[in-house]
């Protein structure tokens, strides 16, 4: 499973996963650094019981030998089985070598004819006294042989380190994810919250820190889902309520308009007349809004979508002779089955072709494709500039012309519609030959998964 670093269980995991390796890597280095003190002492220790074990027996055989010039070479009594870590010297006051170990030649070391330890030249060398300060023995170790005991120790000890914080990080992590888990379920259902699904969250077993968050947004899903259905009330009852007032003022208008003789006074009646037919199509579209918004765009039973689209194009001709409406098929020709409403797709496609009807070029015909995978699409040749960003017009009240009659409302209601559908609209602008531009509006719908 990946990583999100940006999110909280991500930060949780990595700023634990550094502490705990600076934190190992701290103790690793302290330890190897106390050890290496210890280790110091313990060679120094044996350096020194080493030398006084063997200052009686090399003086003993010293004054055995005979007496000779050079000085004595000790034989390899170990069979040339030897690491060689430690050697020895036996020197008289004035510096010369008397006895050496077989594996140091007979120049002196470079330690000073003084009891105790001392470091230099790649050895560590203890020095002795004996026969009243007249014999010095020194023996020595090497460095190397320390340096490598240490860093011997050192890996010893980072191995199981090393094996081990990968599966401390893995831990963490398993952890982390899982103390965080109520967190990304609760955040996804926050998520999941909208104008369409404002149910309240039931999550359990949540944290203490966190376990007041649900009820606090449950008590704003209810008082926003109150909020909305009182503007839904109030724009479907002022719609509903003005549209017989309304309608009667229109035929009232009419008949005005005809028994007016005055040009002038005519001319103003037909500009009252597309006024309060503005104010008609307005209050059509709050209404259809409404009824969007209340949620009618399912249906248990399969419709055929290529009949129900035949049939609305036909009532759209014969509504509107002047307006051409080209229907084409993709393919195959055969019936589209969707669990849709048959009302509500009737609505949405209307205002589809409403919509290429009003802002649409009328020498150009609308062109309807449909399908058999389960799209449709409306194409339109722009009468105007479109909006560079063209998803611009699902907003509410977002027109495509302000110079046409229209509420801005047609899009939004079919995108409505279509997400209750189980659908998607996607808007394109698409270049034409002409040099002009062609306004689609290409509707999905999913294949039924019900039985």
């Amino acid at each position: 499973m990946r990583i999100d670093r940006h999110s909280l269980s991500g930060q949780l995991v990595v700023s634990i996963s550094l502490v705990l390796s600076a934190l190992w890597i701290l103790g690793v280095a302290l330890a190897i650094h106390i050890m290496r003190g210890e280790f110091d002492e313990v060679f120094d220790s044996a350096l020194q019981e080493t030398t006084e074990r063997l200052a009686p027996l090399v003086v003993d055989d010293f004054f055995h030998r005979e007496t000779r010039s050079g000085p004595y070479q000790i034989a390899d009594q170990s069979g040339g089985n030897t690491d060689g870590y430690l050697t020895y010297q036996v020197r008289d006051p004035s510096g010369r070598v008397l006895v050496h170990s077989h594996n140091v030649n007979s120049v002196g070391y470079a330690a000073p004819l003084q009891p105790g330890f001392w470091s230099g030249d790649g050895k560590r060398i203890f020095t002795l006294a004996t026969v009243s300060n007249s014999l010095f023995i020194q023996v020595a170790d090497s460095l190397d042989h320390r340096r490598e005991a240490t860093l011997e120790s050192a890996l010893a000890l980072s191995m199981p380190i090393l094996l081990l914080l990968p599966l401390g990080m893995l831990a963490t992590w398993g952890i982390v994810v899982r103390a965080t888990r109520p967190i990304g379920a609760l955040s996804d259902a926050i998520s999941e919250r909208d104008g369409a699904n404002l149910d309240p969250i039931a999550i359990k077993g949540l944290p203490t820190e966190i376990a007041t968050i649900p009820h606090s947004v449950n008590t704003l899903l209810d008082r926003l889902k109150l909020a909305f259905q009182a503007e839904r009330d109030l724009a479907a009852n002022a719609a509903h309520e003005l549209r017989t007032p309304l309608a009667g003022a229109l035929a009232q208008t009419e008949l005005l308009a005809d028994q007016l003789d005055r040009k002038t006074d005519k001319a103003r009646a037909h500009r009252v007349l597309d006024v309060l037919r503005r104010l008609s199509l307005t209050l059509e579209k709050l209404l259809q809004l409404s009824r969007a918004d209340a949620g009618i765009g399912v249906s248990e039973t399969p419709v055929d979508l290529s009949a129900l689209v035949d049939l609305i194009v036909r009532e759209f001709r014969r509504a509107n002779a002047t307006t051409a409406v080209d229907i084409v098929w993709h393919g195959d020709v055969q019936p589209i089955s969707r669990m849709i409403d048959p009302d509500a797709f009737a609505i949405a496609f209307k205002n589809l072709l409403e919509n290429a009807m009003r802002y649409g070029r009328p020498d150009r015909p609308i062109t309807v494709t449909l399908c058999a995978a389960g799209w449709i699409s409306v194409r339109n040749h722009a009468a105007g500039a479109l909006d560079p960003d063209i998803n611009v017009y699902r907003q509410r009240f977002k027109r495509g012309s302000v110079t046409v009659p229209g509420s801005g409302l047609g899009l939004p209601i079919v995108d409505k519609l279509i997400q209750q559908m189980n659908g998607t609209m996607e808007l394109r602008a698409v270049p034409a030959e002409d040099s002009q531009m062609v306004f689609e509006c290409q509707l999905s719908f999913l294949p039924n998964t019900g039985p």
